[in-house]
């Protein structure tokens, strides 16, 4: 007998469209229906504030998340990279779907890269990681703070208010065709390292459903999760959420090796370490955790206290 599957997104283009993702694959693999319930989180709540200027974890996932816990959904689909590294008592990851191109991307009208903008240039983020990372490869670019959802970001470039937006490529992947008469180009790792578990999806469900658990098993990607394992466990041992100036990209050999890629930085970008990590994929969490006490040891520990102290505001007019 068929059933009727709850899925709980944020309200979002971008987040209705993953999780349309996941509703076509479950219904393909159960030959249930599913429908989707459209919900506001925190930061949802207060676009107009910097994502830093919140005292609070799951920013973009409580809402959500309480929806599967009273009842209202049986799941719920986040960006994997939004989610807290502690567990949410009551749930777990069912599925980590197949992941999308981690990397970032550089939007402008031209196609630039980011070598080649002109001098003075100002781009668009709201992220801790990829300011730091822009101020560190080109310190004569103005980076400004900005928040909205993924059209109204390109908007801004598309009206001449910016030269250029950083954006997750996944999120310009599963949104479809750009349009707006604007170009994207990929930043490579070197350039500006994405987030902790950037590209991949996390499908949540309670820990007391069997039934959804074993359905959501026919979603997982065993080497997705175990790449974002390793990518979190850094992140966590760093002791950062989803806004710290932390990167990390890991990926599995042929030969079953994890090579697990980190950086982190001080809010200014003036401090920026990086390093990696290869090791056997059967513990990612430990090559996670090898690699984070690798950059502490370089000296990001320093880094480390400024961010739990409270790093001064960095001017986002340009340097």
């Amino acid at each position: 007998m068929s059933r009727l599957w709850r899925i709980a997104s944020r309200r979002s283009t971008l987040a209705r469209a993953q999780a349309t993702q996941v509703a076509e694959a479950l219904a393909a693999a159960t030959g249930d229906r599913c429908v989707l319930l459209a919900l506001s989180t925190t930061g949802d709540d207060h676009p107009d504030r910097a994502v830093e200027a919140f005292d609070a974890k799951g920013l973009f996932v409580d809402g959500v998340r309480q929806a599967v816990l009273d009842g209202r959904a049986e799941l719920a689909v986040h960006s994997h990279k939004d989610l807290p590294t502690e567990r949410c008592r009551g749930l777990l990851i069912g599925a980590v779907p197949r992941r999308e191109d981690p990397r970032d991307a550089l939007v402008t009208r031209d196609g630039a890269r980011l070598a080649t903008l002109r001098r003075g240039a100002t781009i668009g983020t709201s992220s801790a990681r990829r300011r730091a990372q822009l101020r560190h490869t080109r310190r004569d670019v103005a980076v400004q703070p900005l928040r909205g959802n993924l059209d109204t970001r390109l908007r801004r470039v598309a009206d001449g208010s910016l030269d250029a937006v950083v954006v997750a490529l996944a999120g310009l992947a599963r949104s479809g065709p750009i349009g707006l008469d604007l170009r994207a180009v990929a930043l490579e790792h070197g350039e500006c390292l994405h987030a902790a578990a950037q590209g991949a999806l996390a499908v949540e469900c309670r820990d007391d459903d069997p039934d959804t658990i074993a359905a959501l098993r026919m979603l997982d990607d065993p080497t997705t999760r175990t790449v974002v394992r390793a990518e979190r466990a850094l992140l966590r041992r760093l002791q950062g959420g989803c806004t710290a100036p932390v990167g990390a990209h890991g990926t599995i050999t042929s030969d079953g090796q994890m090579e697990l890629l980190g950086m982190l930085a001080a809010p200014s970008g003036t401090q920026l370490l990086r390093a990696s990590h290869r090791a056997a994929a059967t513990e990612p969490e430990l090559v996670g955790r090898t690699l984070a006490d690798r950059l502490l040891q370089q000296g990001g520990d320093r880094i480390v206290e400024e961010l739990r102290a409270g790093a001064p505001a960095v001017p986002m007019g340009g340097p």
